[in-house]
């Protein structure tokens, strides 16, 4: 039997991080999910600044979820301030937001996961013997970004996104070509969930998974809500996250778990397919069927499948958004007035990982007093390790050589968000 594994080098999980498995007597004694990124502060960093200055400098907490936090942190501020932004500019931050979507989920999907399920080391030599595979993939990555460009800006970090509105508004023109691209998008991601649908999927970390995602009354499958909804049935206003997140600090981690009556809980593609599958419509309906999700919603190997039917669902809805937009006529309005006052006010956006919280309070004249940020890695982290977990305990008997592809497999699925770099994962008996 092994005495340690040590895997120093998981390139493609995002961040410094590690897992350390105990074993003693035969059987698993602690499994712990090690995140050892240095404190970023960016919460502390932008208390007392004035509101127009939050968002900025918030969504530079992540670059493929940008267009994510820039919708929560804006949302965070115009609930505080009592702002109702028009339904034009509704619809164009959805638009933003599903633009992350695209590109987030390709990303994860081509050059993160399916390599590890078609036993490729990387992207890179998946490429060389599956070309057409990974450049589809990327075109499909490009689609999001360009969907980010054309309404935010930017690709990433968007700059035109602001209070109340938008600094520049889209033409016919432009919609009219990102509609066409879009088209292609839906051939190439109904390519993917071929491509998915063909993967063999384990099912060594399966085990009953508590969900939790954004919904909304009357509102079709969305990355927007006003409640949380979970799977135990329960259902809370936005406002009462902290109720789902009962965050604590763990002896072996930088990062908080959050935990909902003392046990884990999952966010994220799969906790949304699960909580609205039936809201879904059209290709993205198809195909989460043709994927089988609704048999295996215990597995989180399945958040995979799961995110290649939020790319169909990602691509359909951007398509309407801007049928509605065509429809109704680009109207030239200006960003909703700003009356500062004190008060408290939290943005809700279902990000690619999972549920994304901003929640800030301002004096009377709109001066930052407190923020707190619940990003979807942090929820995710408990839920990680019971699934390494019960992967231990199902592959305990399996050499190291097989045993530690599988807990980066885990990690992986979940698709966290901590920069690329080196992580380990060590195994010690006793």
């Amino acid at each position: 039997m092994h005495n340690s594994i040590i895997i120093n080098h998981i390139c493609r999980v995002e961040g410094h991080g590690g897992i350390t498995v105990n074993i003693k007597d035969g059987k698993v004694a602690e499994v712990n999910m090690d995140i050892f990124e240095g404190p970023r502060f960016f919460e502390p960093l932008v208390v007392g600044r004035a509101y127009d200055e939050v968002a900025p400098i918030l969504m530079r907490i992540c670059a493929i979820c940008s267009a994510a936090h820039t919708a929560a942190s804006l949302m965070a501020v115009e609930n505080a301030f009592g702002i109702t932004v028009s339904s034009q500019t509704r619809l164009l931050r959805e638009l933003l937001v599903h633009g992350g979507n695209i590109e987030s989920h390709a990303l994860h999907l081509f050059c993160l996961v399916i390599p590890d399920f078609m036993n490729y080391p990387s992207a890179i030599a998946l490429a060389s013997d599956h070309p057409a595979e990974v450049k589809m993939g990327l075109e499909l990555k490009k689609l999001g970004n360009t969907i980010q460009e054309t309404i935010g800006g930017r690709a990433i970090h968007s700059v035109n996104a602001v209070i109340g509105g938008f600094g520049k508004l889209p033409t016919k023109e432009q919609l009219l070509e990102l509609k066409e691209q879009l088209k292609k998008g839906l051939k190439q991601s109904l390519v993917t969930v071929d491509l998915v649908s063909g993967l063999q999927v384990p099912d060594f970390c399966t085990s009953p998974n508590i969900y939790a995602a954004l919904s909304s009354d009357g509102a079709g499958y969305s990355l927007f809500g006003d409640k949380i909804a979970l799977s135990t049935g329960d259902t809370w206003d936005i406002n009462m996250y902290k109720e789902l997140c009962e965050e604590k600090v763990v002896a072996h981690s930088h990062a908080k778990h959050s935990r909902f009556n003392d046990k884990p809980f999952a966010v994220g593609a799969l906790a949304r397919i699960a909580l609205n599958e039936e809201k879904l419509s059209g290709e993205a309906k198809k195909a989460k069927k043709r994927l089988g999700l609704s048999s295996h919603l215990d597995n989180m190997l399945y958040n995979n499948a799961a995110q290649a039917v939020e790319l169909v669902y990602s691509i359909e809805r951007s398509t309407e958004i801007i049928d509605e937009l065509l429809t109704a006529g680009i109207k030239q309005e200006k960003p909703m007035e700003v009356k500062t006052q004190a008060g408290t006010g939290t943005g809700a956006v279902e990000a690619p990982r999972g549920t994304l919280y901003h929640n800030y309070s301002f004096d009377e004249k709109g001066r930052l007093t407190e923020a707190d940020v619940i990003t979807p890695t942090a929820q995710n982290l408990a839920n990680i390790e019971k699934d390494l977990r019960v992967s231990v305990e199902n592959l305990i008997d399996q050499p190291k050589e097989s045993l530690a592809p599988k807990l980066e497999m885990v990690v992986r699925a979940y698709d966290p968000c901590i920069s690329c770099a080196v992580h380990l994962v060590e195994v010690n008996f006793e």
